[in-house]
């Protein structure tokens, strides 16, 4: 039988170490020069088996630096959120999940160590200490992280590949009738009884109704121009951002029905100007969720209104009532989900169809309180 011991391989080479273990060498296919493989074999055969991978892998062009994914994931999670075009918010809130939830567990890391089961025990643990809807972003962004850490090269695959975590059941809200939305208007403190009409009656959220300003505020038309949402950083500070899509600007009419109480309100409790905020704080400062919450819960309370409704569901309210007789393009484009160009025709609108929803909530509101025509 023909000695194979001094046969040269065409690719790479095998040698025995002074451990007794067998140790495959290559050559880099980037650089050219020669390296190890990241493992040693009990074998020599294990070693030419491991070579012939890593010929086959450089053949397909799969082969990926082994020494790329010593990087930590700690070190790589602060790149890549550098390098990510984020709105103020939006980064603070990547920086707290990355922070507070993948850390502890990945920071020190190295990429190509992470598996699919570390993914998986790090997700269970974190959904017996806090909220599947934080467990669910922090898999998100644990995975965008990892996905460009597959497109830098520095891992072959994501192992961020549990069916389901990336998304959650979100829970139906509760919706409130005419009459309960009233009840709470009527209970709370005056300055924010307008905030809780137009809540439920055009669907705002809490920071585009922050930040609308007296010359927002459309009286003889009956209707509002969303124009910026008011944001709030960890650090308190507050700043009006724009929408996060061309159909965040745009004019919304509000029931005619509810023009007295948005005089009133302007008379009474707005600040002074064109670009005076319609909503304030207690001290005549910026309205801020925080300064609002305890208003909400005594008047949520004293309405008798089910402890469970919070006030963006308010929003859903809204969303509720206008959808009868609205297309969904009509209720989109109202609740500004949809995609068309921001520069809308402002009288067409609120001349149009929006100006029907808004009849038809204004109808509702007349029913409630008993002066319908018969």
């Amino acid at each position: 039988m023909a000695n194979n011991q001094g046969r040269r391989r065409r690719f790479g080479s095998v040698r025995m170490l002074n451990s007794g273990r067998w140790q495959a060498r290559y050559r880099d296919p980037s650089t050219g020069q020669l390296r190890s493989a990241e493992e040693t074999y009990a074998t020599k055969t294990d070693a030419e088996v491991a070579l012939t991978h890593i010929e086959a892998d450089i053949t397909r062009g799969q082969w990926s630096d082994p020494d790329a994914g010593k990087v930590h994931f700690g070190d790589y999670a602060t790149v890549w959120l550098n390098d990510r075009k984020l709105a103020a918010r939006s980064r603070e809130r990547h920086e707290s999940v990355i922070r507070l939830h993948l850390l502890p567990t990945f920071g020190e890391r190295p990429l190509s160590s992470i598996t699919t089961a570390q993914v998986r025990a790090w997700r269970t643990a974190c959904l017996m200490r806090t909220g599947e809807p934080t467990v669910v972003k922090a898999y998100q962004i644990m995975r965008a992280i990892l996905n460009t850490a597959v497109d830098d090269e520095l891992i072959r695959r994501n192992p961020c590949r549990i069916k389901g975590a990336d998304r959650y059941d979100v829970p139906e809200r509760p919706v409130l009738s005419v009459a309960e939305v009233y009840a709470v208007a009527d209970a709370i403190a005056p300055r924010y009884r307008l905030l809780v009409l137009l809540a439920a009656f055009t669907g705002l959220r809490f920071g585009e109704l922050a930040s609308l300003r007296r010359r927002d505020v459309d009286t003889e038309n009956a209707a509002l121009m969303v124009r910026r949402s008011q944001a709030e950083m960890q650090s308190g500070a507050l700043f009006d951002k724009a929408p996060k899509s061309d159909a965040g600007v745009r004019p919304v009419a509000f029931p005619t029905e509810l023009l007295p109480d948005v005089k009133q309100h302007l008379d009474g409790f707005a600040g002074t100007g064109r670009d005076g905020h319609v909503f304030l704080g207690p001290q005549g400062g910026r309205l801020r969720r925080s300064n609002f919450r305890d208003d909400w819960i005594n008047a949520r309370t004293k309405a008798k209104v089910t402890a469970d409704v919070h006030f963006h569901d308010l929003r859903h309210t809204g969303n509720t009532l206008a959808a009868s007789g609205a297309s969904l393009r009509e209720l989109m484009t109202r609740m500004g989900h949809s995609t068309p160009r921001a520069a809308l025709i402002y009288q067409h609108v609120v001349s149009g169809r929006d100006r029907e929803i808004a009849d038809r909530l204004g109808s509702m509101i007349r029913m409630e309180r008993g002066d319908v025509d018969s």
